[in-house]
């Protein structure tokens, strides 16, 4: 397995896309836990999320955490938080990657075990990631103009 290097550079911000495990499309009907989740990781960490789109299998955020290696558990606690909260398991799967007792229980993962992450260096950076994460919702056709999706904010 490879060894992922992150970046940590002070006082950036850092666009991440975390995705549900294959891809399974759990987000949007459980929009509430999920908010929730991001409330329950901002008790623990300090962070500005500057953007946001949230699709039914993936989310694209750009933060900007006080304490820049921070963001790695950022991620994790809000991955742990919806986890835990949301009875969306899917039992019809084996994970050949999942332990035979999870199986066992019926629980498989809901987020890949990875995420991308991409440090933001410049202004020009920052509003590229911004005009992807606009025009996401439109590229899987959830609908035609991104002001009408709920789920994005920029």
């Amino acid at each position: 397995m490879a060894n992922y290097k992150r970046l940590f550079l002070e006082g950036h911000s850092y666009y991440l896309t975390i995705v549900t495990h294959r891809r399974n499309p759990i987000l949007i009907d459980n929009i509430d836990i999920l908010r929730e989740s991001f409330r329950e990781s901002k008790k623990y960490y300090k962070y500005v999320i500057d953007a946001i789109v949230i699709l039914p299998d993936h989310i694209h955020m750009i933060i900007t955490p006080k304490n820049t290696i921070d963001y790695p558990k950022i991620v994790r606690a809000i991955k742990y938080n919806f986890s835990v909260g949301c009875d969306c398991h899917r039992t019809d799967i084996k994970n050949e990657e999942q332990s035979q007792s999870r199986y066992k229980r019926g629980l498989t993962p809901i987020w890949q075990k990875r995420y991308y992450e991409h440090t933001l260096r410049n202004e020009k950076d920052y509003v590229r990631c911004l005009e992807y994460m606009k025009n996401n919702p439109i590229k899987h056709g959830l609908v035609e103009n991104s002001k009408d999706w709920r789920y994005l904010s920029l």
